[in-house]
């Protein structure tokens, strides 16, 4: 079995699930039917997908006897013929756990051709965490935009005039700009510099990027280009409450980021933290760093096409994580990608260069940096509260982060846990501790176990290292005694806090 394909069944039997690119079948009678829907929209997700036949998900993945690989390599070729365009598909034959599977590597369809539609009913799919499904004219309507670079929020408002920008917010982001850019946007004055900047057309009209970013009420003309939020009822709540703290944000962009800050500190439940300097602090369930960085990319990056003006930038408090959804895939970049490489592409470019000079009205920091920074923030934040790595679901047209809450008992013990396991490891070490110390990296990979097991794979995202250097660290720290590992041959490996 090749080394990717194994570390992605040990994924697979962690999770209990597939993922949003990757689909497991037994195959165990033919070729499922399901399969189709499953071509379309893995062709029509970013960086295409995985199909994999021959193991039981109700199983734990374990692999199940296929009559004839051959014939289902055959099949699924056939099959990927019965679409427009045809599906591109790499098939091959692997084994795991020493039994034969079938592996179909399915290629994205070209953004030009997009979507990928079923010849036989005309139907597009769309890949989402519970299975496939079919395409509204809408969401085709997103793919068909998507074929040309965005710029739309270069666009003139209808009816908007010079008088719809907060003066107060103008003011300051002219300051701004001749403070950070003096040489260049920074030597034009009033007017001048709004046009230069994109803010107003050379009529005088605001454009969509000028509205959203120092609009004294953008809404008037988008009505939906707001923040809507809501946490679930408490779970001691039993007077039939069906969402707590709903609001729907509104404003500028800057006005909405300290809106949405307002909310988390009003609704995140927070639990009392000892540092390590002795001082006691309040700490929320989910670092404000980060709920700050995912509102503010949700609000840039989002799509403003005309298909997704009716649609909210939406977060959800859930009882065990929190969910920040925009309309719009990534653009210039993929998923994988996210966090690893300095990588500054931006769907709405007027819209991001404006809001680079921009700050917040009541902290008065910086709206965003553009440089990049954002993902590797989220996940600093995440590893010092002791929380479980983002989850990132780029679905062509939609872009969805999760981030997961972790158990109050660990997150409150991240500091305590690995003093404990420093002071039990001279007993545990056959060599005096002052010849060896754990290094910067592995002190990380220490903090994130604090928080529960994790495997070679999760850390890799964190750590921004390869799979090989992951694993000679945890061999380094599983030899001086402070972790342990758990599975082996044929099962998940993991590893954790020894103790």
């Amino acid at each position: 079995m090749a080394p990717d394909l194994r570390d992605l069944v040990e994924k697979l039997r962690s999770s209990g699930g597939d993922y949003t690119n990757v689909e497991v079948k037994s195959a165990a009678g033919g070729l499922p039917s399901s399969l189709t829907s499953t071509l379309s929209a893995l062709a029509n997700h970013p960086g295409g997908g995985i199909i994999i036949l021959g193991l039981d998900e109700r199983n734990d993945f374990r692999p199940v006897a296929l009559t004839d690989p051959q014939i289902l390599k055959q099949s699924l070729a056939k099959k990927a013929r019965t679409f427009k365009p045809p599906v591109q598909l790499a098939i091959e034959d692997t084994m795991v756990d020493g039994e034969p599977v079938v592996v179909a590597i399915v290629h994205e369809c070209a953004p030009s051709a997009k979507p990928c539609r079923v010849n036989a009913t005309g139907a597009a799919y769309l890949r989402g965490y519970d299975g496939d499904f079919q395409m509204s004219a809408l969401e085709e309507q997103a793919f068909l935009a998507s074929r040309q670079p965005p710029h739309f929020d270069r666009l003139p408002v209808a009816g908007a005039t010079r008088d719809d920008l907060d003066n107060d917010l103008v003011d300051d982001f002219a300051r701004t700009v001749r403070l950070r850019d003096r040489r260049g946007l920074g030597r034009f004055d009033g007017d001048e510099l709004l046009r230069r900047a994109g803010v107003i057309t050379p009529e005088g009209i605001p454009t969509v990027a000028g509205l959203l970013t120092l609009g004294t009420y953008p809404q008037q003309w988008f009505p939906r280009l707001v923040i809507q939020a809501a946490a679930e009822p408490n779970p001691a709540d039993t007077t039939g409450t069906r969402a707590r703290n709903q609001v729907t944000i509104t404003g500028p962009i800057p006005r909405m980021l300290d809106a949405a800050l307002e909310w988390a500190e009003q609704t995140f439940d927070t639990a009392i933290v000892t540092r390590p300097d002795g001082t006691v602090v309040d700490m929320p369930s989910y670092p404000l760093v980060a709920f700050r960085e995912l509102i503010a990319n949700a609000l840039l990056h989002r799509d403003l096409d005309c298909w997704s003006r009716g649609m909210a930038v939406e977060v959800r408090l859930r009882k065990d994580r929190l969910v920040v959804t925009n309309p719009g895939g990534l653009y210039g970049i993929t998923v994988d990608r996210l966090g690893r490489e300095a990588v500054t592409s931006a769907r709405n470019m007027w819209l991001v260069t404006i809001s680079q000079y921009l700050r917040s009205p009541e902290s008065g920091g910086r709206v965003i940096e553009a440089l990049a920074t954002g993902i590797p923030t989220i996940t600093q934040a995440l590893i010092d509260s002791g929380l479980p790595p983002a989850q990132y679901a780029d679905a062509g047209i939609r872009f969805t982060a999760v981030l997961k809450s972790g158990s109050p008992s660990l997150r409150s013990g991240v500091r305590r846990g690995t003093e404990q396991q420093t002071r039990s490891t001279p007993s545990e070490l056959s060599r005096p501790t002052d010849q060896w110390r754990p290094t910067a990296t592995q002190e990380k990979i220490l903090h994130i176990l604090s928080a529960g097991p994790h495997g070679v794979l999760d850390l890799q995202p964190l750590l921004a290292l390869s799979a090989s250097g992951i694993r000679k660290a945890l061999a380094e720290l599983r030899d001086a005694g402070m972790v342990e590992q758990i599975g082996g041959r044929g099962q998940r490996t993991v590893y954790r806090l020894a103790g």
